[in-house]
Order: C-alpha cells, then structure tokens, then sequence
C-alpha cells in the first residue's frame, strides 16, 4: 500500500491506496492543522496503522510551503519561511521517514494538486497550472507535462499587484504588505470585509468578487505571458465564492484572454475536477511514482 499526505493551511488528510491504483483511496483520516510537533505526531500515527494494516511501500507527502524540496538540498523535506506561525523551520519529511524507511516524494500540496488535476484530465493540455486560493496562494505549474521547479518553487504568493482603482486595504502579507497574497488570501478578503466571501451579503460578495477577479485575473495573465500556460484550474476556500472562477475568466475575455496577440486559443479557467481531494490524490500518485522509480533504480 503507499499513503499520501496533504498539509494543508487548515488541516491535513492522509489516505492510503493501492499501488496500482493510487487515484482511489481506500482509507482515508482528516484533522485539523495545529502546532507542528503533535500535527507530525499524528502523521506518525496515521503511518504506524498503515503500516500495521498491511504495510507502506511508499508515502507522497504534499505540504503548504514554501519548502524546501530539493532532494540535493541538505534542508531537503523542511518547512521554510511560511506565514503560518511556528512552522518556519519544520522538518517534515525525516520524522516521518523514521517510521517508515521507503521511497518518497515532498512537494508542495499545490504542485500536488496541479498532477492530479492535470492526470484527471488525461494529462492535456501540457501547459497548465493548478491555483489555490486559500489560507495562502500558490500554483503548481507542468510545462509539457513536466512539474515546473523541483526545488518547490516558482512561488507566486508575493508577485507585485497592480491594486484596483477602489482598494485601499493595506493587505495581510507579513512579508511584503499588498503583495498578491496580501491582498487576494482568505484572510485578506475576511480581513477588508469582515467575512469570507461565501458569507457576504449579496452587495459586498459582488463588490469582493470584482476585486478578487481583478488580482486574479493579474495572476493568469502574469503565468500566460511567463509561461505559455494554457489553463488555469483555480480551488481553494475563497474560489468556493459563488461567481468568482466565472467573474476571473470575464476579466481575463477582457484582455483578450491573455493571448497577447500569439495566436494561441485564449487562455481557460475552470473550478478543479477534484475538490478538496485533489491534494491527497496527487500526493498518493506521486508516491507511486516514487514506488516505480526506485524499482527501475533497483533494475539499473
């Protein structure tokens, strides 16, 4: 069996699935994020009953970032300079790997999330990107099929934002203030408007809709231009906003699709095929990647 693992902002899911069949998880537990030591703990736990169960040949495991995922890196597996607090520094990856010793994957949940969604899909179109608006926001980018930064980047949560005309909210970004984050996240827009945007009152959910749409509709164009992508799947928290993907792709028709005169098809945005599940999936498929990597190693 392998078992993937999803750290989220907000909480984590672990699930186990067969080898050959690492879209459909047979067991499946989500709780909430806490503090990193009894967060990590509980992993451990969830790894001792797999192992129990009938064993774990390999782990995924996909975590909000940024990380460091270079597996040359001597900080391979670590939690780095995240917002969320106490979790700077955090080694992820090793204390897991002490209770099962077996091939592994470590990414971000987004790049997690982007395979899963690009497989579901059936792998087209090749240049794609997964973006999830949450707690955080982050992308997960294949070029030609390919997950685009192995060393856990590009990271686009603090790209400079040209602001909307009407927005004078100074933004949450610990960081950097009215960066992309600052100004689009679930706690900028619960921040500026004293709910998240599912919640609001039909007035400030259309007023908070125009204002998301337009910085994210800065992102979609930014990765077309950067990048060639093709489609944009936007999940997460805030994309649950009854309009927003809709209002996003009314935006960027605006712009003539980001195609900027190429000749290229206008560029797509669409809600995941996965919601919410797509993050533990893509980390079950990539630990099977692991599985069959090593074995070919193992053959070399």
């Amino acid at each position: 069996m392998i078992v993937g693992v999803e750290t989220g902002g907000t909480k984590v899911v672990c699930a186990t699935a067969n080898e050959d069949d690492p879209s459909r998880p047979v067991h499946s537990e989500t709780f909430p994020t806490a503090d990193p030591a009894p967060t990590i703990e509980r992993i451990r736990g969830y790894l001792r009953e797999a192992e129990r169960r009938g064993g774990v040949s390999a782990i995924g495991v996909a975590s909000f970032g940024p990380l460091d995922a270079d597996a040359r890196s001597p900080r391979y597996g670590t939690v780095t300079s995240t917002p969320k607090p106490g979790w700077s520094g955090t080694d992820l990856l090793s204390p897991l790997l002490d209770v099962v010793d077996v091939p592994a994957a470590f990414t971000t949940d987004v790049n997690a999330a982007a395979v899963a969604e690009h497989r579901a899909r059936g792998a087209n179109p090749g240049n794609f990107a997964y973006v999830t608006v949450g707690t955080g926001i982050g992308a997960g980018i294949l070029i030609d099929g390919a997950l685009m930064g192995g060393s856990g980047y590009p990271e686009v949560a603090h790209l400079e934002v040209v602001r909307h005309p009407d927005d004078r909210f100074a933004g949450v970004c610990r960081f950097h203030g009215d960066c992309l984050e600052g100004l689009a996240s679930g706690p900028a827009v619960s921040r500026r408007w004293g709910a998240d945007g599912s919640s609001l009152p039909a007035r400030a959910q259309q007023a908070a809709i125009r204002l998301e749409a337009f910085y994210l509709a800065q992102l979609a164009t930014t990765l077309r231009y950067v990048v060639g992508t093709d489609l944009m799947i936007v999940g997460g928290g805030v994309a649950k906003t009854p309009g927003l993907i809709a209002a996003v792709a009314d935006r960027l028709a605006e712009n003539d699709g980001a195609a900027g005169g190429s000749g290229r098809p206008p560029l797509q945005v669409e809600p995941p095929a996965m919601p919410g599940r797509s993050g533990v999936i893509g980390a079950l498929q990539l630990a099977a990647d692991a599985l069959a990597a090593a074995g070919d190693l193992a053959h070399v």
